[in-house]
């Protein structure tokens, strides 16, 4: 996103990442998972039944709202406060090996800050006014990935700003990581488990936030807080009792 553009083809080019990856990445699993392999994916669904329509309408309705308050986000960010924070556009600046490490370091920061804001998002007053726009959908769908209430979305995305003040950070970093979250969050709502049975008893498994544990969220409301790993739920001893039953049994 360079400099150079104006202030409204930088909307327009957030408009196009941000929405586009929610559209295509939501509209191929669901294309993929509920429409044309319904069947060969039959054994791998969590939930025996599936959403109802008015569910798909209401995610996507909240998911839009979503997008429309990170793409204001995102122009606080790359724009407002692209002079005041440590954003670099220039690859010479730092090495390979920096570049790198810094993808690391955010990938952690932001699993940790959802952890955070996600458990807050649990304290009763909010939890009734602000989270449960997100758990309608005791069965979500590939749809669910942003249906956020307009609060909770604008704490979500606050990761953004606050990553560019950590530390020195490619442009692209951030990009990254903002494909790779709506990579994961489609797969944490899919309603299908991707990794073969036992995967959770491997060493690796054990610290990945599978969709059968957010799934178990989103059903059982409790346990399971994690986006992209378990680290901080197996730190706080908030992984479900039930979860590796869950995993072996696919059926919730």
């Amino acid at each position: 996103m360079t400099v150079q553009m104006t202030d409204w083809e930088f909307i327009v080019l957030a408009l196009e990442r941000i929405g586009g990856r929610y559209l295509v990445f939501t509209s191929l699993a669901f294309i993929i998972f509920y429409v044309l392999f319904l069947r060969y994916f039959q054994g791998r669904r969590i939930q025996a039944k599936f959403p109802k329509r008015i569910d798909y309408f209401r995610d996507f309705g909240f998911s839009a709202l979503s997008i429309l308050l990170f793409i204001g986000l995102a122009f606080l960010t790359f724009r407002t406060l692209r002079p005041y924070n440590f954003l670099y556009s220039d690859f010479s600046q730092f090495s390979l090996g920096y570049y790198l490490f810094t993808f690391v370091v955010l990938f952690f920061f932001h699993d940790a800050y959802f952890y955070a804001i996600h458990r807050l998002m649990h304290w009763p007053p909010l939890f009734r006014h602000v989270h449960l726009v997100h758990h309608k959908s005791t069965n979500p769908s590939p749809w669910t990935a942003y249906a956020f209430h307009p609060l909770e979305a604008l704490l979500e995305g606050a990761v953004i700003p606050l990553m560019t003040f950590l530390l020195p950070v490619h442009v692209s970093v951030i990009g990254l990581l903002m494909l790779f979250q709506i990579v994961f969050n489609v797969y944490g709502h899919l309603g299908y488990e991707l990794f073969p049975k036992g995967f959770h008893h491997t060493w690796v498994g054990r610290f990945v936030n599978t969709s059968v544990a957010h799934n178990q969220h989103h059903a059982k409301f409790h346990g399971n807080y994690g986006l992209y790993t378990l680290i901080w739920d197996r730190l706080f001893g908030t992984v479900r009792q039930d979860y590796s039953e869950a995993f072996d049994r696919r059926n919730v």
